[in-house]
């Protein structure tokens, strides 16, 4: 197990948490919401300390679906050295979003392996090879 230690940097602010037992993602709180033209910005007012050799990653709810929303990134990379207010910024394509008070994202926290980098001249061969979009079926 380890230990994440969370800073509200506003009061309103939601300490995250797992819904279930089990989970592996802790919702994150809007507390802020900001609109503009392309995208909206929802502020946790939170910052978090994520230990060396980890990271974490912000993902959509699955309540996204039911949204005209589409996480900006994709997948929110947060590295262990980040201190800032974790924000999520969203594009938009309607007018369905979130609101203040509203869980709007997830944080999942993993492992990150060390790696040692190493340039070659040829890799090794596979079945698949150099096979790439669409390369493992029809469809």
């Amino acid at each position: 197990m380890i230990k994440i230690k969370i800073r509200k940097l506003n009061p309103q602010a939601v300490i995250p948490k797992f819904a279930h037992v089990g989970d592996a993602g802790m919702d994150l709180t809007a507390i802020t919401k900001k609109v503009t033209e392309k995208f909206i910005e929802y502020g946790t007012g939170l910052s978090i300390e994520i230990p060396e050799g980890y990271v974490g990653l912000i993902f959509p709810r699955s309540s996204i679906s039911k949204k005209d929303l589409m996480l900006a990134n994709s997948v929110g990379v947060v590295d262990s050295g980040y201190r800032g207010e974790y924000l999520v910024r969203f594009n938009k394509f309607g007018d369905d979003d979130y609101e203040v008070g509203e869980r709007v994202a997830q944080l999942v926290i993993m492992p990150v392996p060390e790696i040692q980098i190493e340039e070659v001249d040829s890799l090794s061969e596979t079945n698949r090879g150099e096979g790439g979009f669409g390369s493992t079926g029809t469809n």
